[in-house]
This record gives C-alpha cells, structure tokens and sequence, in this order.
C-alpha cells in the first residue's frame, strides 16, 4: 500500500525498496532486539502500536538513552489518554491528573476503564511503572518534574468553568464563534484561513529548530532530533490549505519518512528539505489569504538561513534514472493483469 501511495514519485518508491531489502523496517518494528527483560519488550510493543514515527525517532538513540525516552514517551501517552478521554468524569478524571506523577512509583496501579484507543497503556501502567524505577535517577527525576507539572496544569485547566475556556485572543477565535462551527462546510474558507494562520505560526519556530541542530554533536541523537523536525515540517505542508484536516486524519507518505530517514545525515540537508517544505507552503497559501505578507515574511527568513551563500545544497541523494521507467513498467503490468482479470471475470 505505501509504494500506491508514493505513485508518482519515483524517489520514495525506490527508497522503500531499498528500505524493505535491507530490513530496515523490520529494526524498527523490533526496538525490543537489545532489551532485557520481558517487561521492556512490553514497553517497547506499546511504543510501536501507539507511534509509528515515533518508534523511528527513538531507533537512532543510544540504547540507554533510548530506554529512557521509550518510557518518557508512554507515561505522557498514558498522562495525554486520561486528558483525552471523554468517557472519563471530570469528578474520576481531575484528581487523577493531579497526582498522576505518584503514580510512578506504585507497582500496582492502572487503570482499567478508559475506553480510548490507547486504553492498553494504561492498564499496562505496573509495566511501565517497572521500567521507570529502573531508570538512571536523573532521568526519572525529570520524567516526574514535567509529569507532576503537566498533570496539574491538565486538571487546573479542567477546573476552570467552560465560558472560561473560550479564550477570545486565541486564533481560532478570530474565524468562528464556536471551534465547531470551522468543521461546516459553508465554513470552508474561515476554517482554512484559521488553519494557515497556525501553520504559518508554527513556522516561526523553525530558526529555533535549526539554530538547536547546530549545537548537536552527536550523530545519532542529531538524526533523531532531525528526522522528528523534517517530518513536521511536511506534515505542516500537507495540512496547508487542505480541507481533509477538517474531515480526517492527514499524514505524510511512508515514502516520504523513509526518505527523510536515509537523507538526514547533516544539517545542509535539513536545511534543503525545510527550504522545500517552506517553498511548497509558501505557495499553498491563498493570494487572497490575508496572512500572506506575514508568511512571506518568516519563510524570507527561513530561506535565508538555509541558503546563507544563494545556492541550495540539494538533500537527495543519487538517484538512478532507470528508476522512473521501472516504475512505469509495473504499473503497465499492473494495468495489465487488472484488465485480464476483468476480462475473464467478464
């Protein structure tokens, strides 16, 4: 299904090839190689099912540092499940949240009643709380800090009366009255103004992005970190001016992530792919959209760090050009065995 989905671009489904003959997807689907205990493949499991890019980030860590961010990432999945899920009361849910940092350190608790899709991490909660504690002191210390501080404020922020939560200087305050009115159809255009207005405001956060990837010396923990933020970005062009945000879930392509794992080696080539994710969103925008000049504005500056000398160092490797006409091959055979069929069948 991935190689349909990069139809039309030869690139990724020569990547994904490449990717699937050298078993890469398999060392993804299988962090648990190098854990020693059943209750870490446990962790690891979950981590798989629950994120799939994810998952990628972490392969690129250091096996200690790898653990600990695997854990890192379920107690805040288990924290952000009880937050999200609705069937839970706010009487069951808000003191949950409050203390759910003490939860840490409870070798028995879980909890068996959400109905949300991620329910298994929390009712796998004793596993997770296991590998916690075996965790080196400062690295659970600071799991529990940002745990402790994000629980309060989730169950603070549910305390608060609901008129109170329509904040009026928030951006989508500015298109709708209601935050469900942008879901209507005859609210297209507000909603997809509203939508480019945060993606252009997420845009903003990128020179801090590139300025943290300088500092990073580490080869590893640089892809990591890289390949998380060049993900981002695509996925912020593929939700640009797109109605199916609305309607659905919208993701980037298998191929494209597979690419971006194998080109990310250095900063020059995260520069390349954010100048071409910016470029595509800068062209996305509405010329009537009235955030244009803001856009133009931060992807000027954008395009100016990632092009400091004029010329782009472009990000993909050698590509063969044979691939193209591989690619057209199939598809006639495709079409072919598609036609016969129906023509038997017929």
């Amino acid at each position: 299904m991935e190689i349909l989905n990069s139809l039309g671009h030869p690139k990724e489904i020569w990547n994904l090839l490449k990717f699937r003959m050298r078993g890469f997807w398999e060392r993804i689907h299988k962090l648990d190689n190098d854990a020693d205990s059943e209750s870490l493949k446990t962790c690891y499991k979950h981590l798989n099912e629950t994120s799939r890019s994810f998952a990628a980030f972490v392969q690129f860590l250091d096996s200690d540092l790898r653990h600990s961010v695997c854990i890192y990432y379920l107690v805040f999945r288990a924290l952000d499940t009880i937050e999200d899920d609705m069937t839970i009361s706010l009487e069951a849910k808000i003191p949950m949240l409050h203390k759910f940092h003490t939860f840490l350190y409870d070798a028995e608790w879980k909890y068996t009643e959400s109905k949300d899709k991620y329910r298994q991490v929390l009712e796998d909660f004793p596993t997770i709380s296991l590998e916690f504690r075996k965790l080196p002191k400062d690295h659970r210390d600071i799991i529990v800090d940002v745990c402790r501080q994000a629980g309060v404020g989730m169950s603070e922020f549910l305390h608060r009366k609901i008129e109170s939560l329509l904040d009026w200087d928030m951006v989508w305050s500015k298109y709708a009255k209601k935050l469900s009115d942008l879901a209507e159809p005859e609210n297209t255009g507000p909603a997809l103004q509203c939508l480019n207005e945060l993606i252009m405001n997420a845009l903003h956060h990128i020179p801090d992005v590139l300025n943290f990837l300088s500092r990073v010396k580490n080869q590893n923990i640089f892809r990591a970190f890289a390949i998380s933020q060049v993900m981002a970005i695509a996925t912020l062009s593929a939700c640009c001016s797109n109605q199916q945000v609305f309607k659905g879930v919208v993701k980037i392509r298998k191929g494209q992530t597979i690419t971006f794992m194998m080109d990310v080696s250095n900063l020059q080539a995260v520069k390349a792919i954010m100048y071409q994710y910016v470029e595509e969103i800068n062209q996305k925008m509405s010329p009537s959209d009235l955030l244009l000049t803001k856009t133009d504005e931060i992807i000027t500056v954008i395009k100016t760090l990632c092009l400091p000398n004029g010329s782009l160092v472009y990000h993909n490797k050698f590509f063969p050009v044979y691939v193209p006409c591989v690619v057209a091959i199939a598809a006639l055979i495709f079409l072919y065995f598609c036609t016969m069929s129906q023509v038997s069948g017929g």
